[in-house]
């Protein structure tokens, strides 16, 4: 599930700016599935989440710009841990490291919109 497969579901703008914010809306929504899939019991469906979340994460570190400064890579590491943190999180159910995850997202989100006026 890359972006080509998001933006064909969600009909995203052609603005870059708008696609990152779009992306950091489709990991909360998925990461909200992650949790519900977690609390029914429903194996399949959680890895199924946590994959597409996964994949949002590795799409947002493919356009990141490392000659663009120390930004890009906090963020990549940032990422990266994201990704470490949900597949740990599959493993146990632990619905609390999912939390901190959309967390952490959602600061990102909020960050971005701020720098980007949108």
């Amino acid at each position: 599930m890359g972006i080509e497969a998001y933006n064909q579901q969600n009909a995203v703008s052609d603005d870059p700016y708008v696609l990152i914010l779009k992306l950091y809306e489709g990991l909360l929504k998925y990461l909200s599935f992650v949790k519900t899939a977690m609390e029914s019991g429903d194996i399949e469906l959680k890895f199924n989440y946590i994959n597409r979340s996964i994949a949002i994460f590795d799409e947002l570190r493919s356009v990141l710009d490392f000659d663009g400064g120390e930004v890009a890579h906090y963020l990549d590491g940032l990422y990266l841990y994201q990704i470490e943190t949900l597949f740990s999180s599959g493993v146990d159910d632990n619905v609390n490291a999912v939390n901190q995850v959309m967390k952490v997202t959602q600061g990102l989100m909020e960050a971005w919109k701020d720098e980007t006026g949108l």
